[in-house]
């Protein structure tokens, strides 16, 4: 029990970092929806990049075997956006996986514009998918911010020197990553399982 209790006491101890952060990630998101709306043709790009690398395919195929998707999308979440965009760049560069992800949330909201009545409806159980999700990549932006804190400031940690202070910070960012594969597993689970059994009820309902 102390193991769990130690990553909320880290955001505790990092409030208000974690309220900007948090402040930062969905608001670049909305402003990628926002453009998305504004320039329909960038929306139709990426749907289109979708379908060219067979993401699409996947998702159609996978849709009806909602455990195997779950899988897959916790498999993708995990490893190309936690580890690949957040963590490994900011274990070589300070801060880096910061810039990594404010791309990846731009482009993913100008994904999430819908270009049918239909998929409208399908964004009303993603909304929770997206809330989730995206909550999870926060945690671990707090630990790769704490992480190239402690790495270039040692001593705003009690450390003496940066290999320590790389130390302290790489420990706090496995404290929050912790929290952070428990909401990816549930929001994985929730989007395939939405996604199956959601989706068409309430487009008869709604539509």
């Amino acid at each position: 029990m102390r193991l769990w209790r130690r990553p909320f006491r880290v955001i505790r101890e990092n409030k208000r970092a974690y309220l900007f952060i948090n402040l930062g990630a969905y608001g670049l998101a909305l402003a990628g929806f926002a453009v998305g709306l504004a320039f329909p043709e960038l929306n139709a790009a990426r749907g289109a990049a979708l379908e060219d690398d067979g993401t699409a395919d996947l998702v159609y195929q996978l849709v009806f075997t909602p455990p195997l998707f779950a899988l897959v999308i916790l498999a993708v979440n995990v490893f190309r956006l936690s580890l690949l965009t957040i963590v490994l760049p900011s274990l070589i560069v300070p801060f880096a996986g910061l810039a990594f992800f404010a791309y990846w949330a731009v482009e993913t909201g100008i994904t999430l514009v819908a270009s049918s009545p239909e998929g409208w409806v399908a964004r009303i159980p993603h909304s929770l998918t997206f809330i989730i999700e995206l909550q999870a990549y926060v945690l671990l932006l707090l630990g790769a911010y704490l992480l190239g804190r402690s790495w270039l400031f040692p001593r705003r940690v009690g450390a003496k020197n940066r290999r320590q202070g790389y130390v302290r910070g790489l420990q706090r960012l496995g404290l929050l990553a912790l929290p952070a594969l428990v909401l990816l597993i549930v929001g994985a689970v929730w989007e395939a399982y939405s996604l199956r059994y959601f989706i068409h009820p309430l487009t008869q309902l709604l539509l």
